[in-house]
């Protein structure tokens, strides 16, 4: 009996250490919003945190999965809802009207990231030891984090867009900035590429940019499926690199 037992705690095991969502609902004004935050039993020193922003479909299992590993090291975590209750896309049209609004009206993504960051300090992550992190749209929000420098340590980019407005001025950019880039993306352009690089450099940045051989955009997206033809595939090796040099990135700024 107590063989069966102790076999039985070895298959729960992975499963009780699993991450416990709370969900967190917070406002935009009138729009309600409603995030997903997951506190370790036992945080890191410091208690430190990491906002993550999901893709274009909003709050989806790939982000919670991020949240969920994250949480297991011993990060206080949470995953933001941009788009609000009841807005969440039903289909990749959808998502594409979303995401292309908060694209056009950049303010208005400022503050839904904002709001989510003052979120996570609330489950008690260390306001001065804070990395977003996001993937394709997300990770222009992470990007976006660091170019208005919300007071976070640093940002990583999993496959996100570069592209801004090029009448918006370029101010120095404090935290630590890891682009972490598809090398044969299509939804991101060589000119565009090299104007963030630009960007970068006159903002005075503390910044990385590790390309991935063979890897398009949702590189670290299993539901993406493999066709690189298609624009946007998922490729093991990027996705588990990426996760990788994410976690040293982490060590270091945190």
């Amino acid at each position: 009996m107590k063989t069966k037992l102790y076999v039985l705690a070895i298959i729960l095991l992975p499963i009780i250490s699993m991450a416990q969502f709370i969900e967190v609902n917070y406002n935009d004004g009138d729009q309600k919003l409603s995030g997903l935050a997951a506190v370790p039993k036992t945080s890191l020193q410091d208690k430190p945190g990491i906002l993550i922003l999901p893709a274009w479909m909003g709050i989806d299992d790939h982000a919670k999965d991020s949240a969920t590993q994250l949480s297991d090291l011993g990060y206080i975590t949470f995953v933001a809802d941009i788009y609000g209750v009841g807005n969440k896309p039903t289909n990749y049209q959808e998502a594409g009207k979303q995401a292309g609004f908060y694209k056009k009206n950049i303010a208005d993504y400022h503050r839904r990231i904002q709001l989510a960051l003052d979120e996570l300090v609330k489950k008690g992550a260390n306001p001065d030891k804070i990395v977003v992190i996001g993937y394709c749209f997300g990770g222009t929000g992470a990007v976006e984090a660091a170019r208005t420098n919300m007071k976070v340590k640093g940002i990583v980019s999993f496959h996100g867009g570069l592209g801004k407005d090029e009448t918006r001025k370029v101010e120095t950019i404090n935290p630590r900035v890891l682009v972490l880039h598809g090398a044969d993306d299509p939804y991101v352009p060589k000119a565009e590429v090299e104007a963030f690089q630009n960007e970068m450099r006159t903002a005075k940045a503390d910044w990385e940019m590790i390309y991935y051989a063979n890897a398009v955009h949702a590189f670290t997206e299993v539901g993406a499926g493999n066709d690189n033809s298609k624009g946007a595939a998922y490729n093991e090796k990027a996705a588990k690199r990426s996760w990788t040099a994410m976690l040293e990135f982490l060590k270091q700024v945190l």
